[in-house]
């Protein structure tokens, strides 16, 4: 079947990769994450990876942890690195190329972001991790990944996450909440659906990049999106 996307951005939260553990990385999370991707890379998808932080260091607020918003987020964006650095690895282990770009220069264990540098990576068939956000304190890893999917013009970001799509009401919490086949932008504001944040969100809708949001933990449910079929939420 010949895929709906020729180059697609993947957004991983960090907490997705503790699988049941309350901190850190489950190898088995990772393991079917790699697989997933490779089923995508072999129908000639062009895969580019941001992932969040938050299994190893969340930016709380500085009255709690006592340190200053900026440094939270630049400790938050290490930990990107590292859970790059861990995808990568499962990633290689079954035969996918890599490469790993951060926006902070770390030389010893990732390329520099060089945007041009990644659309030649991606058009070669390896996967670009993305690691470090931004490099900016105050942007969230969701407006890193709108930011790297409109600079290397994919079609589409993939937003990979616990539940099916989005909801009109948190499903873990709401038996009641109905699932959003399709969505435009302006109801997400309106109706004050929490896709993103709203940096990263308004970055999408004025560049008319389209977001689906799915059931990353369902194994091969990444390659049925890639197909174009019926699962998650398409915000268009």
């Amino acid at each position: 079947m010949l895929p709906k996307y020729k180059r697609i951005l993947l957004k991983l939260s960090g907490e997705s990769l503790m699988g049941n553990k309350s901190f850190g990385l489950d190898s088995t999370v990772i393991s079917q994450y790699a697989q997933d991707i490779k089923l995508v890379v072999e129908l000639g998808v062009q895969v580019a990876i941001v992932i969040g932080g938050g299994n190893i260091y969340r930016g709380m607020n500085e009255a709690e942890t006592g340190i200053e918003r900026a440094q939270g987020d630049y400790m938050g964006m290490l930990a990107t690195v590292i859970n790059g650095m861990a995808l990568q690895a499962g990633l290689e282990k079954i035969g996918v190329f890599t490469r790993l770009q951060s926006a902070i220069k770390m030389e010893q264990i990732a390329e520099p972001y060089i945007r041009r540098r990644a659309i030649r990576h991606l058009e070669k068939g390896r996967v670009v991790i993305f690691g470090a956000g931004t490099g900016n304190p105050y942007f969230t890893t969701d407006t890193a990944g709108s930011l790297r999917a409109i600079e290397i013009k994919a079609d589409v970001i993939l937003k990979g996450t616990r539940v099916d799509g989005i909801y009109t009401a948190d499903p873990e919490k709401n038996p009641d909440a109905r699932r959003f086949d399709k969505i435009s932008f302006a109801d997400v504001i309106n109706k004050n659906l929490k896709v993103m944040d709203m940096t990263a969100f308004t970055l999408c809708q004025e560049n008319n990049l389209p977001i689906i949001v799915f059931d990353m933990n369902t194994p091969e449910t990444l390659l049925q999106v890639v197909e174009g079929m019926d699962v998650g939420t398409l915000v268009s």
